[in-house]
């Protein structure tokens, strides 16, 4: 059984004043209605269908709106609906393919709601989203996992798991936690032959958010920082005595080969995250920008190491 966010926060200890989070963080989530080529936004088609609606939300001042990147497909303009039906036209500042997110920018300003610190295991969220183009909607759960990067969405992925519904529509929308702060940026529906919720979908973390964001804003794609050294996988029989992923190659004149990383060694740990997968590698990468100094903790032979790699552009 769903509830709203307002009756959570009323079961939930929380200053006074905080009741009045409900109507700042509806006023900050709004529809998006791209108009894909060939369609129209909430308009049919010449084929008869309609270009699909998905969810924003206000993360920087000056009218920033988050959205995913799928949800605007190849659209080349896009509206966005507010709560009392208006339309307002928005620009597209920028996509990111990798981490399917976009920002978009609108010409009057929305309330830009407070980021709360990762939540933990079982801390209760709600998905507030466009489910179905019905116009928003709360639906609440708990967070039934964090830091996946293996969901298979994404060429990078740092994902918050929740059970909270999120159905088609919903992309885009807003996770919050009981006191209205993002979390997350909904972003998938795990499913396996239909669209329906299953209760295993996803959001983007903060973290990620607003490293894609403030990049796509300031220069209108990532600008991503590189270790110069590969990863794969390491082998079922090393997955039997060993956790971490296999450096499989390291760039000449790299900022990795510099700091002494060889072919062969074992990651472990990168950024103060665990690695089990290259996915996570790929993420902690993604999370940092040229210049930044990245840790690193790995085993060469029976000995643990670390060192410390400064980003490259």
């Amino acid at each position: 059984m769903h509830i709203g966010l307002l009756g959570l926060l009323l079961m939930t200890p929380h200053p006074a004043g905080a009741d009045m989070l409900t109507a700042r963080t509806m006023q900050s989530v709004v529809a998006v209605l791209p108009a894909w080529p060939g369609q129209n936004s909430g308009q049919q088609s010449n084929r008869g269908r309609e270009a699909p609606e998905g969810t924003a939300v206000a993360v920087l001042p000056g009218g920033y709106l988050a959205t995913n990147a799928h949800v605007l497909g190849a659209a080349k303009s896009v509206d966005i609906r507010l709560g009392d039906g208006r339309l307002i036209a928005v620009k597209i500042i920028g996509r990111d393919p990798k981490s399917d997110l976009a920002l978009l920018k609108a010409p009057s300003e929305f309330p830009v709601l407070s980021v709360a610190a990762p939540p933990g295991l079982g801390e209760k969220v709600c998905a507030i989203g466009n489910q179905f183009g019905l116009g928003l909607s709360v639906t609440c759960g708990v967070v039934s996992a964090s830091g996946r990067t293996n969901a298979g969405f994404n060429p990078v992925e740092d994902f918050i798991q929740t059970d909270a519904a999120v159905n088609p529509g919903g992309s885009g929308g807003a996770l919050v936690d009981a006191d209205g702060r993002l979390v997350g940026l909904v972003s998938a529906i795990f499913t396996k032959k239909s669209d329906a919720n299953i209760g295993v979908n996803f959001a983007a973390s903060m973290d990620l958010v607003m490293r894609v964001m403030t990049d796509l804003r300031d220069h209108g794609k990532v600008i991503a920082g590189h270790a110069g050294f590969q990863v794969g996988p390491l082998s079922a029989d090393e997955r039997r005595w060993l956790s971490g992923v296999k450096v499989v190659k390291v760039a000449r004149d790299g900022p990795a080969l510099a700091e002494g990383l060889q072919a062969g060694d074992v990651i472990i740990e990168i950024g103060g995250r665990p690695v089990i997968r290259p996915s996570d590698v790929a993420a902690a990468l993604y999370l940092h920008r040229p210049g930044d100094a990245l840790s690193l903790r790995f085993w060469r032979g029976a000995n643990e190491n670390a060192i410390t790699v400064r980003l490259q552009p």
